[in-house]
């Protein structure tokens, strides 16, 4: 087949060179810059060195390899479409032979159904006279087939299978087939007379009209996947309308609209609808009627290398001019010659028409990634849609189009990057894709499109033009603006929110936009996951894009390469202010605490940070065993008072810094806590064995002594412990004091602390109202009695000589003894609290936490089922008291007991037995009692199971990250300057203390001494301003954070653009595997073949 000058292929196989071409000039262009500026900015150490010649290989590698994938795709095509031309070739040699012999051998169709089938068969031969061309499509496959049915359903059949044509730019000849593809048309439509192929089958003579009973197959409407491989029932066609078969073999005929004309006929013609099955070439029954098939080809049209499916999108395509059409295909090929020619030649030529699909040049030259036509476009006056195209480029990924398109003076004014399309006017179709509207969202603006694509340089470029993206009002904001969009489209403005706030959490702004981005990348985090909890129907979004800020700062902290780096981030940029001379203060961690950030507390250089901090001034401790660190903390416990009074003498000592270190600071306080549970232990130890004094029984020391002088008192062992809570009460004042009320309630711990030391102060101050009013009556009883025997007292006085057995509930002292056990179960409780820092018990205590917080979930459903059984159930036996087996049900008490106990199986079945007959009633109670076991003992408390089964399965999941997590807060809390001393100890004010106080009272006089000084002195505020003034005009330098911040920033963008340049070459080598695949398997079936 031979191939002129301006062939299709031959256009195709240019226009990739020059793509290639394109692509070679700008990797080397990529390349060079790369070898300028990067060794210039890492040649200080040798590992980027390395990673950066490994990078360039890597390049190199991948490059060379897709040019020889596609130049052995090319060559393996080419071999394809030799063997084709080759076939085509002998097909058409067969048909000419055909041809030339049908003269001779042919008879009317009389003679050939008159004779017999088998002295017909080997006679005659079926006249073909002409081939006919079919069009091209991209993946489609063709089959040929040849089937002649007789009377006596005796049949002839040859078939040609699957032929793959991957040539989109030539025409093949099939003979004798049908069309069995699935992209585009299949025939165009008719040609002239002279060019019409028409296969006939039937006698010479009877071949006279060829325009009768056409079947043109061409229409927007009508069927163009002739592929029935499925249907194998013969069908016949007479003249006029043809018919159809079935699956079922049932015979339909089929509506055309024979009086119909196609567009770019003259005639008549069948048009086939798309909802309807024609065999037309697979099984033909000849009945002596002839059967004429005209297909018409007319020449191929232009591939849309970029667009969809026409008559989707236009009812009315546009329709071009010859030269507009050729221009539209060069700036879409990427053919610069012709491009240049046409713009300089042609003034009369429109830039700006448009395709099918409503695109213009420029925009399909950017889809096509061609930089010279989109700079030569760009060069004409009055180009529209540039803002579309600077879009696409960016979506694409286009660095040099877009500093292309950027240049263009549509952009000379910043406004056209920071306004979205519905912001900017849209009279002059900046950011139109067609007549429709925008590719993009109407709230898209450039920089926030190239944030969503992470594309980092593109990101740099816009942000170096000026372009922004705003931060969203509060999600409560009643602004004119807000109230407005929300009224007017609210799904539109929520959106567009999620829109920002997406491009606000890329890597790529985070990064180049941010002076700190660490603390950027935390608030932004925090905000999103309280937008997650406030927008539920965009809970997921929101979540993922908190997400998303906490794996950058992740990245960044994984990045560290010196414990600098790992300090700089976790510290802030206030590294200055330190909480303890020589300890960093950790903003920045404790801002990571406080939003739950658990991967980035719980990372490995994060928490080595910590653990040598936590080790401070006892660096020798850390590589000790277990067992040396356990005799440390026994003898800190033994000499604890020891280690107060050197704190207490000389704080600034060796020994007072040690004291200082969070380690045993740590040690000390839980060995406090320790004793104080131990003194808890020891108040009960006298009643072990069981108390000697039984409730009816009273003793006292002296005749006039009343008995409750003998038991209200305290002893020396609750003095101590009154002393350890008071010493408690005041570590919380101080605790409050410095964390503020707010975070303090925040804490669970905290309020455990708070709800133990209220308890322990509401026993004892009910604990020193019963000894008050004791030694009132005491007092009454010394002042008119001597001897107490056979006397009778005032009731008021007499209550205290009573035996327990007779006091009353509302006694002080019981209720004392009551909060005081409620106070003991919180106390033991308490020291779950430092069980984070061992790794066996601390997973143990993070369950429990989750444990906790899933039976309160519970506890509302539960109380809810159980308040209705208990008030119906007292409803219905409230007014059998006294008439039943027990006294169940019969008050609001007994029925909360009797509900309560049979969760575990302690209540009777004869609860709700009534003794008078009443079986109704009865029965009901019956139905209620076991409806009741059924929804609260299987239900509910299997779902409790379940629950606690599941949060206790997350946590171990990811019991490392939680524990470690658990284990740094715990940590933190002794960072803090203060609380040296633990209870006790801490109730005597250091010398250290009242140094401080003094040092504090001294300079807030100071502070206030100035202010006046300042106020009375307004000249030095002029002065202040101008040397502020001159100081701003000299540019100030990089502060060592910011140097550090940029260092992890250059590594972070480095990585990620490694990681996605990995990525596209493990999709390249997909791809290249699957073509593999692909070529095996067309060598099988040549081979087969």
């Amino acid at each position: 087949m031979n191939t002129s000058r301006n062939d299709p292929a031959m256009l195709t196989e240019k226009s990739e060179d020059v793509s290639l071409q394109g692509q070679k000039e700008h990797y080397d262009r990529d390349t060079g810059k790369d070898k300028c500026t990067m060794p210039c900015e890492m040649t200080a150490k040798l590992m980027r060195d390395e990673k950066h010649s490994l990078c360039n290989n890597l390049q190199h590698t991948i490059v060379s390899y897709t040019r020889n994938t596609r130049k052995l795709i090319r060559d393996l095509i080419d071999e394809q479409q030799k063997a084709l031309e080759f076939l085509s070739s002998q097909i058409i040699k067969l048909t000419d032979k055909v041809n030339t012999l049908s003269s001779d051998v042919q008879r009317s169709s009389c003679d050939i159904f008159s004779v017999k089938p088998m002295e017909s068969h080997g006679e005659h031969w079926l006249g073909l006279r002409k081939i006919f061309n079919i069009v091209n499509q991209r993946n489609t496959r063709f089959q040929l087939h040849v089937s002649l049915v007789a009377q006596d359903d005796t049949t002839a059949y040859a078939s040609y299978d699957k032929f793959w044509l991957e040539d989109e730019t030539k025409f093949f000849a099939i003979h004798l087939g049908r069309y069995a593809g699935s992209a585009g048309d299949a025939f165009r439509g008719p040609e002239p007379e002279e060019k019409r192929t028409v296969l006939t089958l039937g006698p010479e003579e009877e071949r006279t009209s060829a325009d009768k009973g056409v079947v043109n197959v061409d229409h927007e409407d009508c069927l163009t996947d002739w592929e029935m491989e499925a249907l194998t029932p013969t069908c016949q066609v007479f003249e006029g309308l043809p018919q159809v078969c079935s699956r079922d073999s049932q015979r339909r005929t089929a509506d055309f609209p024979t009086n119909s004309r196609h567009p770019t006929s003259n005639g008549p013609y069948h048009c086939l609808p798309r909802n309807s099955v024609l065999e037309l070439l697979d099984h033909i029954t000849l009945s002596g009627r002839r059967l004429v098939l005209a297909i018409s080809a007319l020449p191929k049209s232009r591939r849309q290398a970029v667009r969809g499916a026409a008559y989707m999108f236009n009812a009315h395509p546009n329709s071009l001019t010859p030269v507009e059409e050729r221009f539209l295909d060069a700036a879409e090929y990427g053919n610069i010659p012709v491009v240049r020619r046409m713009l300089e030649e042609i003034p009369e030529l429109d830039v700006n028409c448009v395709d099918y699909m409503g695109q213009n040049a420029l925009q399909l030259a950017v889809a096509n990634e061609h930089l010279e036509v989109t700079e030569l476009l760009l060069n004409k006056d009055n180009l529209s849609r540039i803002g579309d195209a600077l879009l696409l480029a960016i979506s694409k990924g286009y660095t040099r189009i877009v500093e292309a398109i950027l240049s263009h003076k549509a952009f000379a004014d910043s406004k056209r990057l920071t306004a979205s399309p519905s912001q900017a006017p849209m009279h002059d179709d900046f950011f139109a894709y067609d007549e429709d509207g925008t590719r993009f969202s109407h709230d898209i603006t450039p920089i926030i499109l190239a944030s969503h694509c992470h594309e980092y340089e593109i990101v740099h470029i816009l942000l170096g033009k000026g372009a922004r993206i705003e931060q969203p009002h509060d999600y409560f904001c009643t602004c004119d603006t807000c109230n407005y969009h929300q009224k007017y489209d609210s799904f539109s403005h929520s959106r567009s929110r999620i829109n920002a706030y997406r491009g606000l959490a890329s890597p790529a702004y985070l990064s180049l936009s941010n002076e700190d981005p660490v603390l950027a990348a935390l608030e932004l985090s925090n905000e999103l996951a309280s937008l997650a909890n406030i927008e539920k129907e965009f809970k997921n979004e929101y979540r993922k894009l908190s997400m998303q800020c906490k794996d950058f700062v992740v990245g960044l902290l994984d990045l560290c390469r010196s414990t600098e780096e790992v300090e700089a981030i976790l510290n802030g940029e206030e590294d200055e202010t330190l909480d303890v001379p020589g300890r960093p203060s950790l903003i920045r961690l404790k801002l990571a605490i406080t939003y739950e950030l658990k991967k980035f507390v719980a990372h490995p250089n994060c928490q080595q940070q910590l653990l040598s901090i936590w080790y401070e001034n006892l660096p020798g401790l850390r590589q000790q065993s277990t067992a040396i660190k356990l005799l440390v903390v026994l003898g800190v416990a033994i000499g604890l008072p020891f280690l107060a009074m050197v704190y207490w003498v000389a704080p600034c000592s060796k020994m007072g810094k040690i004291m200082r270190g969070p380690f045993l600071k740590f040690v000390a306080h839980a060995a406090s806590f320790t004793i104080f549970l131990g003194l808890l232990v020891m108040n009960a130890a006298d009643r072990f064995d069981g108390t000697k004094l039984l409730p009816n029984m009273t003793i006292h020391d002296y005749p006039t002594q009343l008995f409750r002088m003998k038991t209200t008192p305290f002893t020396w062992m609750e003095m101590l412990i009154i002393s350890w809570v008071i010493g408690m009460i005041w570590a919380e004042c101080k605790e409050i004091w410095s964390q503020g009320p707010r975070d303090y309630l925040v804490e669970p711990w905290n309020l455990l602390d708070f709800g133990m030391l209220a308890i322990f102060v509401a026993s004892f101050i009910s604990r020193i109202m019963a000894f008050w009013h004791a030694c009132a009556a005491q007092r009454y009883v010394d002042e008119h009695y001597t001897d107490l025997t056979n006397v009778t007292l005032p009731f008021e006085v007499g209550y205290f000589q009573l035996a327990r057995i007779d006091w009353l509930p509302s006694d002080p002292q019981l209720v004392s003894e009551g909060l005081y056990a409620i106070a003991v179960v919180l106390s033991f409780s308490r020291i779950a609290y430092i069980l984070p820092a061992n790794e066996s018990f601390g997973p143990l205590q993070i369950s429990l936490g989750r444990t906790v917080k899933d039976i309160f979930k519970f506890m509302v459903i539960f109380i809810l089922v159980f308040l209705a059984f208990m008030i119906g159930m007292f409803n219905l036996y409230s007014y059998y008291r006294g008439a039943k087996q027990n006294e169940a049900f019969t008050t609001v008490e007994e029925s909360f007991k009797t509900l309560f106990w049979a969760i575990f199986g302690l209540s009777e079945v004869r609860s709700v037995v009534v003794n008078n007959g009443h079986k109704f009633i009865e029965n009901i109670g019956y139905v209620l009692y076991g409806v009741y076991n059924v929804t609260v003992v299987i239900v509910l408390l299997n779902m409790l199971i379940a629950m606690i089964n599941n949060s206790f399965q997350e946590i171990e999941d990811d019991a490392d990250v939680e524990w470690k997590f658990a284990r740094a807060k715990l940590w933190f809390t002794y960072f803090e300057e203060g609380r040296t001393l633990p209870v006790p100890f801490n109730l005597v004010p250091s010398p250290k203390s009242v140094l401080g106080l003094v040092m504090g009272a001294k300079g807030l006089l100071k502070e206030l001494s100035n202010r006046h000084k300042a106020i009375m002195k307004g000249s030095e505020l002029s002065e202040l301003g101008q040397n502020k003034t001159c100081q701003d005009k000299t540019p100030p330098s990089l502060s060592r954070y910011q140097k550090i911040m940029k260092r992890l920033v250059k590594r972070y963008i480095i990585k990620a653009q490694i990681d996605k340049e990995c990525d596209e070459v493990n999709e390249e080598m997909n791809t290249m595997d699957t073509m593999d695949f692909f070529c095996l398997f067309q060598t099988h079936q040549k081979n087969t073949t």
